[in-house]
């Protein structure tokens, strides 16, 4: 009798001992989902990017407005260009408005990073050094740096700037990219804070020549009748991408997917063609 009584307490407390642990392991269980979902909640919390700009119904694109054909200031004081127009019909896709912000090109990634603009949209070339304080847009243009000289100049080759002025734009991947090259010890380099000052400045005899995108020359010398000539050969060839802040992903992809969306129905190559005769976007 007495066996039996407490062979059953000790089954009692075995079962409750099992009970116990299944409650504990249930209880690990569910705070291990929980807080698995909320990781997964403050992940997608965590970049709201696109949302800001659809709630504030405006992207706000930072720019040179003395870049043409890419973003400029036109004769009635609107700012117009390629860009200007591809970004703006992203934006009527998304529903929102587009504001045109000029900026300082030399202090354009503090501009971001501080928020004063949402993207950076500007005929911007890929380097490694904008890659790694911003999320780039996959390139959606090809271009070259060239020299360009006045019609009238004995300059025929790159090898005859030896001894020459030079002028380029402050901030640009054109500086850098001249300030690396073998020819940077042979010349003298005058930086300016745009394009257009640039050329304005050699055809008043400053300077020799403007180191610059060919997208830039080949336009205004199509549409000015410029008498510019453009020296054989490059210093280096680039790619144009748009500069988003590193941790807006889901901006940045968004406006990439619209891109492509353009691309594929053939609204990009319409005004690519208006701006340069034909498509030669790089978008996929």
């Amino acid at each position: 009798m007495k066996t039996s009584i407490v062979k059953r307490i000790l089954a009692g407390f075995s079962a409750a001992a099992v009970l116990m642990a299944c409650a504990g392991c249930g209880s690990g269980s569910t705070a291990q989902t929980a807080a698995g979902t909320q990781a997964q909640a403050s992940a997608s919390a965590a970049d709201e990017s696109l949302q800001k700009v659809l709630d504030a119904k405006k992207l706000v694109l930072g720019l040179d407005a003395s870049f043409p054909p890419m973003g400029f200031t036109d004769e009635s004081n609107e700012i117009v260009g390629f860009d200007i127009d591809v970004a703006q019909e992203v934006c009527n896709r998304l529903g929102i408005e587009l504001v045109k912000q000029p900026i300082n090109w030399d202090t354009k990634e503090e501009d971001l990073k501080v928020g004063k603009i949402d993207c950076i949209w500007n005929g911007m070339s890929i380097n490694p050094a904008r890659a790694e304080v911003m999320n780039l847009s996959e390139p959606y243009m090809k271009n070259e740096m060239i020299f360009v000289v006045p019609g009238n100049s004995d300059v025929k080759t790159m090898d005859d700037l030896k001894g020459k002025t030079v002028g380029v734009q402050t901030g640009s991947s054109a500086q850098e990219i001249l300030e690396a090259s073998d020819l940077y010890s042979s010349i003298t380099v005058t930086p300016l804070e745009d394009n257009i000052t640039l050329l304005n400045q050699m055809e008043l005899g400053f300077s020799d020549a403007v180191f610059l995108d060919s997208v830039v020359a080949n336009y205004l010398i199509t549409t000015n009748s410029k008498d510019y000539v453009i020296l054989p050969g490059n210093l280096e060839a680039e790619e144009y991408a748009i500069g988003f802040r590193k941790e807006d992903q889901a901006l940045r992809d968004k406006v990439q997917e619209t891109l492509s969306a353009m691309k594929a129905d053939g609204k990009l190559g319409e005004i690519s063609t208006n701006w340069f005769g034909s498509d030669v976007t790089t978008v996929k």
